[in-house]
C-alpha cells in the first residue's frame, strides 16, 4: 500500500558529517546580505595569484573535441608529476602516478583499494575534516590518535599508536605539513611511523599537499624518502594549494605499490577519466620556475609571523608557531568556539566588518575535544590578516559567552 512516510536515506548518507569549514556559510551569507564585509579565515582558499602559465594553458586549449582522456591520467601530467619529484630526490616513474579528480579522489580511491567495510585507520587528531567523510563513504572507522596544542601537535609516543591497533587496522593516515595544525613532522617522527608500519603490517597514507610550505629551515620528510617502505608508502597529493588553483580539480596518487596502482586504475576506469583541460593546466603549473613556489613560501611565512604575534597578544588565547602549511589551531577563552564563531557572524561588527573562523571541534573524532578551539587559515594578505585578528580580539573582549 502507498505510504506517506518520508523515504529513508542509507546509513552512510545519514552518517556523512557536514564540513565544519563550510557549515557556517549560511550565517556568513546572511551577514553579507545585510552589507557586512566578512574576512574569511575559515577556509584554505589562497589569494596568491595562480601561475600565469597555468592560466595561459586554459586559454590556449583549442582542440576541436574535448575528448575522454586515459583513466590513469594524461601522460603529460603524469610525467610532470614524476619530474617534479626529482626536485625532492625521489625517483618515480610516470607509471607510478595515478591522476585523480582532486586530492579528494586520491584519498577515496586509496581507501577503497586498501580497506574493506569495518576496517580501521589510525589518524592523528585533529585532522583534515574530510578524512572522516571519506572514511564514512568507504565504511571505514577512523580511530583518532590524540595530539595536543600544548605540545605543538607533535606525534604521540609509539605506544599510544600500538594501544589502538587491532586486527582490523589497515593504515595510518596523516597530513604533513599538517592541516589543520601546521605541524611539520621531523625525520625522527617519520621514521617512527615507518618502523610501526613495517612491524604491524600497515600502510602509511601521507597527505603531503603543503610540502612546499615549510618555514624556519624545518626539514620536510616525505614517506617516499623513507627506505623499506616501497610497498607501504602512499602519497596523496593535489595541485590546489601548491599553485593556488583550488578550482582545478586535479590530484594524484604516487606509490611504488603495483597492486595499489592497479586497483586505483580500475576505480579510475569506473569514473572514466580525470578532467582533461585541468591536467594540461596542471602540467604547465609544474613547469613553473622554482622562484614561484619560493616566493609563495616566503609570503606565507610572513603571514604566519603576523598571525602568531597577533594571536599571542590576545589574553587567554593558546596557540603555537606553526612550522608549515597555512593554518594554525588556537584555543580561545570561550566554552563553545562554534557558538562564538556564529555570534561573530550574526551579532558582532567592527565598522561594518566581521570575521569567520572554522570551529575546530569538526577536526576531531573524539567527542568533546576541540570545543574551545578554532582553525585559522592565514590566506589573507598581511594588512587584512592584522585587521581580521583585531576583530577577533575585539569580539572575544565583547563576547557575552
Amino acid at each position: 500500500m502507498p505510504t506517506n512516510t518520508k523515504p529513508r536515506l542509507s546509513a552512510r548518507g545519514r552518517a556523512v558529517p557536514a564540513s565544519p569549514i563550510r557549515r557556517l556559510v549560511p550565517y556568513a551569507d546572511a551577514a553579507k546580505a545585510d552589507g557586512v564585509a566578512i574576512l574569511h579565515l575559515n577556509i584554505g582558499q589562497p589569494d596568491i595569484p595562480t601561475p600565469r602559465a597555468m592560466i595561459e594553458a586554459y586559454r590556449s586549449y583549442d582542440e576541436k573535441v574535448l575528448a575522454y582522456g586515459h583513466s590513469a591520467g594524461l601522460p603529460i601530467f603524469r610525467r610532470a608529476v614524476a619530474d617534479y619529484w626529482k626536485r625532492w630526490n625521489v625517483d618515480l616513474a610516470p607509471e607510478q602516478v595515478i591522476t585523480t579528480t582532486g586530492g579528494s579522489e586520491a584519498i577515496l580511491f586509496t581507501l577503497y583499494a586498501l580497506t574493506d567495510p569495518g576496517d580501521e585507520i589510525l589518524v592523528p587528531e585533529p585532522f583534515y575534516t574530510n578524512y572522516l567523510g571519506f572514511a564514512t563513504a568507504a565504511a571505514v572507522t577512523v580511530v583518532p590518535v590524540p595530539a595536543r596544542v600544548d605540545d605543538g601537535f607533535r606525534l604521540p609516543p609509539t605506544a599510544v599508536f600500538e594501544a589502538l591497533i587491532t586486527p582490523r587496522t589497515r593504515a595510518i593516515l596523516f597530513s604533513n605539513p599538517g592541516n589543520p595544525t601546521g605541524v611539520v613532522y621531523t625525520r625522527a617522527e617519520m621514521e617512527r611511523l615507518a618502523e610501526l608500519a613495517r612491524a604491524r603490517d600497515l600502510f602509511l597514507l601521507a597527505d603531503e599537499v603543503y610540502r612546499e610550505f615549510v618555514y624556519d629551515g624545518a626539514e620536510y620528510t616525505s614517506v617516499l624518502h623513507l627506505p623499506g617502505l616501497e610497498e607501504r608508502a602512499v602519497v596523496l597529493d593535489s595541485i590546489s594549494k601548491r599553485y593556488s588553483a583550488c578550482g582545478a580539480r586535479v590530484g594524484n596518487i604516487a606509490t611504488r605499490n603495483e597492486d595499489l596502482l592497479e586497483a586505483a586504475l580500475r576505480f579510475g576506469q569506473a569514473r572514466l577519466c580525470p578532467p582533461t583541460v585541468d591536467q594540461l593546466a596542471g602540467a604547465a603549473a609544474y613547469a613553473s620556475p622554482a622562484s614561484y613556489l619560493e616566493d609563495v613560501r616566503v609570503e606565507y611565512q610572513q603571514r604566519r609571523d603576523i598571525l602568531f604575534a597577533a594571536l599571542k597578544a590576545i589574553p587567554g588565547v593558546t596557540t603555537f608557531r606553526p612550522a608549515g602549511a597555512f593554518y594554525t589551531v588556537a584555543r580561545l577563552p570561550v566554552a563553545d568556539a562554534e557558538r562564538f564563531a556564529i555570534w561573530l557572524l550574526t551579532d558582532f561588527r567592527v565598522d561594518g566588518r566581521s570575521v569567520m573562523v572554522a570551529p575546530a571541534s569538526g577536526f576531531y573524532a573524539t567527542p568533546g575535544r576541540g570545543l574551545d578551539e578554532v582553525r585559522i587559515a592565514y590566506v589573507l594578505k598581511g594588512e587584512d590578516l592584522k585587521e581580521a585578528v583585531a576583530i577577533l580580539a575585539a569580539g572575544l573582549a565583547a563576547y557575552p559567552g
